[in-house]
C-alpha cells in the first residue's frame, strides 16, 4: 500500500492483506526459522539476494517483513528494518554509519542506554561523540568536525521532554554532507514524521507506542532503501538482533490502533500535566503541551500532538519523589512507556542510572524527578491517584 493514503488507513492496512493461500485477513505468524527452496540454484539465489524471497529468518521473514512495511508506511520512509529490541535498533543504526575514527554529534538529553552506547561503547570501538550542551541548532553545527559522520538526537527527549528543531538539525547535517538520525519513540509516527522534515533516518523502540500493549519487544529503523539494505546485509545478519515472527505479529496488531491510542494518550496527558502544574507539592512539570514549556511553540509546529510522556519534580527532593512513587495505586511502578496502562518511574535510579550524576543534573534529571507514561484509563482516576499520592 502506497503512502498516498491517510495515516489511519495506513495504520490498519499497510504491509498487510488477505493471505494468498488461505484468504486469512490477519497476517499469518510464520513461526519458522527456515524456508525450503525448489532446488540448489534457487537456494543460492535466495541466499545471495539475487532472487527475492525467504530462506532463513535471520535474513528475513514474511511476518517481520509485514511489520517493516507498515512502519515504513507510517513514517513515510522508503524502507524499514526490524530488530529484536529498541536498543538493538539504535546501536545497529549507529553502526550502520559509524566506524573506528569517526565522530558523532549528539544531543545532551537521550535515553540512558543510548547515551551509554555513544559515551562508552563507541569510544571502545575507536569512535567518539560530542554531546551538545544546548538546544540551539547553531551549537550542533559548531560541534561538527571533519570526521563527523552523524547527527543524533531525540525530540521530545527522554526524560525531560526537551524539544529540538528537527528541520533545522536536518538542514545543518545535509549542508555538511552527513546524515541525521532521530529516535522518534516518544512521539511515534502518529504525532511526528521526521523524515518529512528532512531527517535521514528514524529509529524506534517498537516495544513502546508501536506495540502499545506492553507484551512484545522490538525495534525499527526507517530510512533510505540502500541504507536499510546495508543494515540488513552487513549489520543485522552479523550481530543477529532479529525480531521474532510472533513479536512482529503482536506489533502489527498494536499499530492498527496507534492513531486511536495516541489521541487518548495525548488528551489524558494534557489534563494530568495541567493538574500537576498547579499542585502545591510540585515544583516543575516538563510537558510540551504546557504554554510555559520552552519548546511549546516549536512542538506545536512540528508535532500533531504533545504526546503522553512527562516528568515532574516534587518538593522534598528524592524523598518527595519516592513518596509519590510508593503511594500511587493505579500507576504501575515500571520502567517502560507507551503502554495502555499508566506507568511511573524514577529516571535517575533506573533508565538514566548509567549517565554520570553531573551530566544528569546539568540537564535537569535530578533525584527528585519522576517520569510518567500516561495511559488510556479514565483521566479523572489518574488525577485522583496522583492527588492522593502527593498529599
Amino acid at each position: 500500500m502506497g503512502n498516498d493514503y491517510r495515516f489511519a488507513t495506513l495504520a490498519v492496512h499497510a504491509g498487510e492483506g488477505p493471505c494468498p493461500l488461505t484468504g486469512a485477513v490477519d497476517t499469518p505468524i510464520y513461526q519458522s526459522t527456515t524456508f525450503a527452496a525448489v532446488d540448489s540454484d534457487e537456494m543460492a539465489a535466495l541466499y545471495s539476494g539475487e532472487k527475492p524471497g525467504y530462506m532463513y529468518t535471520r535474513y528475513g521473514n514474511p511476518t517481520v517483513h509485514a511489520f517493516e512495511e507498515k512502519v515504513a508506511a507510517l513514517e513515510g520512509g522508503e524502507a524499514a528494518q526490524a530488530f529484536a529490541t529498541g536498543m538493538a535498533a539504535v546501536s545497529s543504526a549507529l553502526l550502520g554509519y559509524v566506524k573506528a575514527g569517526d565522530h558523532v554529534v549528539a544531543a545532551r538529553s537521550l535515553y540512558g542506554a543510548a547515551y551509554n552506547f555513544l559515551n562508552r561503547q563507541l569510544p571502545a570501538m575507536g569512535a567518539s561523540t560530542t554531546f551538545v550542551q544546548s538546544l540551539r541548532a547553531e551549537d550542533f553545527e559548531k560541534a561538527i568536525q571533519p570526521n563527523t559522520r552523524l547527527v543524533y538526537f531525540e525530540s521530545p527527549s527522554n526524560p525531560i521532554l526537551e524539544i529540538l528543531d528537527i528541520a533545522a538539525l536536518a538542514r545543518i547535517a545535509r549542508a555538511h554532507g552527513i546524515p541525521s538520525m532521530i529516535d522518534n519513540t516518544f512521539a511515534s509516527p502518529a504525532l511526528q514524521q521526521p523524515l518529512s522534515l528532512g531527517v535521514t533516518v528514524v529509529v524506534h523502540s517498537a516495544t513502546k507506542y508501536l506495540c502499545g500493549h506492553g507484551d512484545a519487544m522490538g525495534g525499527a529503523v526507517v530510512g533510505p532503501q540502500d541504507y536499510i539494505s546495508h543494515l540488513n546485509r552487513d549489520v543485522l545478519r552479523n550481530f543477529g538482533g532479529v525480531m521474532s515472527p510472533f513479536n512482529a505479529w503482536l506489533m502489527l496488531r498494536g499499530m492498527r490502533t496507534l492513531h486511536l491510542r495516541m489521541a487518548a494518550h495525548c488528551a489524558n496527558a494534557q489534563r494530568v500535566a495541567e493538574f500537576l502544574a498547579q499542585h502545591a507539592k510540585v515544583e516543575h512539570v516538563n510537558y510540551p503541551g504546557l504554554p510555559n514549556h520552552p519548546g511549546h511553540d516549536l512542538a506545536k509546529r512540528q508535532m500533531k500532538g504533545f504526546g503522553a510522556m512527562m516528568s515532574f519534580t516534587v518538593k522534598g527532593g528524592y524523598q518527595g519523589g519516592k513518596q509519590v512513587m510508593d503511594r500511587v495505586k493505579i500507576f504501575a511502578r515500571a520502567a517502560s512507556l507507551g503502554d495502555t496502562r499508566s506507568l511511573i518511574v524514577h529516571s535517575a535510579s533506573t533508565s538514566h542510572r548509567a549517565v554520570p550524576r553531573e551530566q544528569r543534573e546539568a540537564i535537569g534529571i535530578t533525584d527528585a524527578l519522576v517520569r510518567l507514561s500516561v495511559g488510556v484509563e479514565a483521566v479523572e482516576d489518574l488525577i485522583q491517584d496522583l492527588a492522593q499520592a502527593l498529599t
